[in-house]
C-alpha cells in the first residue's frame, strides 16, 4: 500500500501541477514539474509487489479516486459532498476486493 500512496501522490500531484500551469496560467515551469511527477508515477507504479499489471492499475484506481478528492480538499479547498465520499468508499472497497481476495494460484 505504501507504493500505491506514493504513486498516487505523484500522479495526482503531477496532474494538479499541469492543471495549474494550463488552467490557472501559472506557466511552463508548473507544467514541466507536472510532467516530471507523472513520469515518476509511472516508475513508482512498477515497484508494486504484485506482478500483474492490470490488477495493480485497476486496484490503484480506487486509491486514485479517494486521493483525488482528498487532494482537492487540501490543495483547492474543495469540499466533497456525501455522494463524492460514498463513491470513493465504493472504489476503495473495489480496490480491496481486487488486491486482497483469495486466489487459487
Amino acid at each position: 500500500m505504501l507504493f500505491a500512496r506514493s504513486a498516487g501522490l505523484f500522479e495526482i500531484g503531477g496532474a494538479w501541477l499541469v492543471w495549474q500551469g494550463v488552467r490557472e496560467h501559472k506557466g511552463w515551469v508548473w507544467i514541466g514539474a507536472g510532467v516530471i511527477a507523472l513520469g515518476v508515477y509511472g516508475w513508482v507504479a512498477t515497484l508494486q509487489p504484485d506482478a500483474v499489471f492490470g490488477r495493480i492499475l485497476a486496484a490503484y484506481g480506487g486509491v486514485f479516486v479517494a486521493g483525488s478528492l482528498a487532494w482537492g480538499a487540501i490543495a483547492d479547498g474543495y469540499r466533497p459532498d456525501r455522494w463524492d465520499v460514498t463513491g470513493a468508499l465504493i472504489c476503495l472497497a473495489g480496490m480491496a476486493v481486487i488486491m486482497y481476495a483469495p486466489r487459487s494460484h
